[in-house]
């Protein structure tokens, strides 16, 4: 199917599931209207609301903090998770000795750890960075750690046997390997980061997305919680688009011929 195509239907599935979502809140197939309107609004109620809230420029104020935060938090992850990943997939000793370890942080449920940043680092946009690093670190570190213990051992001895220094090796073939599986993961990373950053302004903040939608449920406005929501969700669609671009023309690079990496 082409792109086009691709597109339709993907619009389509937004519309049906919006013409359904309408069906069951205006018209009284499942009880009252009314009463089902206090929990779940109506597409028309929540899309009038989130073009006023765009129309609005305090929004793109807290939309400019969220949006520091998904990024430190996502940078500073996915660096981390590359570095490390390379480190301990290159040495087994190292990884075997602090494998209980990682395993142990990554069981951590990360909304417990949400209380404990903000006494650290306050209820700035470095306590919503912390969490937001906890959640796309891992992700990372296991994908890029995976991707370059699956590189094969035959291709790896073909390499030394051909001359092929430490260097060369990880531009040649383990950073090669470790490409796919790592962006494969950034794109879950960065919506991950997104999760961390409104989670810890729904926690403890006085700004951005998470705080918004907490101030809308607080006062029991289902519209409002609707409408930050699908702001959220734009937000989520147009940073991975911009991830997808990236990746595009990464994965463009090719090493180049190994000779002279001897």
């Amino acid at each position: 199917m082409n792109r086009l195509g691709l597109l339709a239907l993907q619009i389509l599935v937004g519309l049906v599931v919006l013409a359904v979502w309408h069906v069951l809140t205006v018209y009284p197939l499942l009880g009252q209207p009314k009463q089902i309107q206090f929990f779940f609004s109506t597409p028309v109620d929540v899309l009038r609301r989130t073009w006023t809230e765009m129309a609005n420029p305090e929004i793109w104020g807290h939309l400019w903090i969220t949006l520091q935060e998904t990024v430190l938090a996502f940078v500073f992850g996915a660096l981390g998770g590359i570095a490390f990943g390379f480190l301990f997939a290159r040495n087994a000793l190292l990884a075997a000795v602090f494998d209980p370890y990682i395993k142990a942080a990554n069981a951590l449920p990360r909304v417990v750890l949400a209380p404990i940043f903000a006494l650290w680092f306050g209820l700035g946009i470095w306590s919503k960075v912390a969490l937001g690093f906890t959640l796309v670190f891992f992700i990372v570190f296991f994908n890029v750690y995976q991707g370059v213990r699956e590189v094969s051992p035959v291709v790896l001895n073909n390499a030394r046997m051909l001359g092929m220094n430490e260097r060369g090796l990880l531009r040649h073939v383990y950073w090669p390997s470790a490409l796919t599986w790592m962006f494969s993961s950034l794109h879950t990373a960065v919506g991950f980061a997104l999760v961390g950053a409104v989670v810890g302004e729904y926690l403890g903040s006085s700004a951005g997305l998470g705080y918004k939608i907490h101030e809308a449920e607080s006062v029991f406005d289902v519209t409002g919680v609707f409408a930050g929501m699908l702001i959220l969700t734009v937000f989520v669609i147009v940073i991975d688009a911009v991830v997808t671009l990236i990746e595009n023309r990464l994965l463009v690079w090719r090493p180049g011929p190994a000779g002279g990496h001897g």
